[in-house]
């Protein structure tokens, strides 16, 4: 009689675990910026350190989690398609060379929420939609993993 409830408890916990594993991520920035919308291409370019401007107007801040943060892990490998590992080389091939900086860390999630509310040239991702109405969703990217 135990053992079907086991069965069907650990079926739930995996499916949580995965649920859980594959997450959506919102790339947000204040709400005084002009932009409404951003391609991931333009995501791309900014949070790799390409381009430092939103559009063709605004000066961009990218901000970043921490190196070992799950969520960043997610968020690049979404965004680009590459590890944690590929990112942190190529992060570390370039500023080696000085062609270019990495965005700037910041502690958390709320860390990147406040940091966009201070300063409005700031960009940053989230791993749940924001409810504070000084963000604005720029860009949803999904996560396929």
């Amino acid at each position: 009689m135990w053992r079907p409830v086991r069965i069907c408890l650990l079926g739930v916990l995996i499916l949580t675990a995965a649920a859980a594993a594959h997450a959506d991520f919102y790339v947000v920035v204040h709400t005084s910026q002009p932009v409404r919308d951003l391609s991931q291409r333009d995501a791309v370019d900014l949070f790799m350190g390409r381009h430092r401007s939103l559009g063709n107007t605004s000066a961009a801040q990218p901000l970043d989690l921490p190196k070992d943060s799950p969520a960043r892990a997610g968020f690049f490998r979404a965004l680009t398609g590459m590890s944690l590992a590929q990112i942190n080389s190529y992060w570390a091939r370039l500023t080696f060379t000085g062609r270019t900086t990495p965005p700037l860390t910041v502690a958390s999630e709320a860390a990147v929420s406040e940091a966009i509310k201070r300063n409005a040239a700031a960009i940053g991702y989230l791993s749940t939609e924001p409810a504070d109405p000084h963000l604005r969703v720029v860009l949803v990217i999904k996560d396929a993993h």
